[in-house]
């Protein structure tokens, strides 16, 4: 019997850990001043390719790590209802792949980033 519960613990303490904290995101969303770290919209949004490297670049200018991006070097790839935005960081110079890459949806001009592989 001992013994099923210290398996039955760490078992219960990983699923705990599984679990989403929607009280944080509905209090940040709730709180305007809780965006101001990194914007995360832009209201008119980004039909050409020239709007989406200017969103990513607002974006970016909000980042603590401004520095390490070249936005001025960015590229865009229509992809449907989305904009994907690769932008060289000087950080990254000799390794593979070099570039962050940004989500800016077509509609609303929301910035996000996506994982790099």
């Amino acid at each position: 019997m001992k013994k099923s519960l210290f398996l039955l613990l760490p078992a219960l303490l990983s699923l705990a850990s599984c679990q989403q904290n929607p009280a944080a995101t509905t209090e940040a969303a709730a709180t305007p001043g809780a965006g101001a770290s990194a914007p995360a919209a832009v209201s008119t949004g980004a039909a050409t390719e020239a709007e989406a490297r200017a969103a990513v670049s607002r974006y970016v200018q909000a980042l603590p790590n401004v520095a390490l991006y070249q936005t001025d070097s960015a590229r865009a790839v229509d992809v449907d209802t989305h904009w994907q935005v690769l932008v060289p960081r000087t950080d990254w110079a000799r390794r593979m792949p070099n570039k962050a890459a940004f989500e800016v949806n077509k509609q609303t001009g929301a910035v996000t980033t996506r994982p790099v592989k």
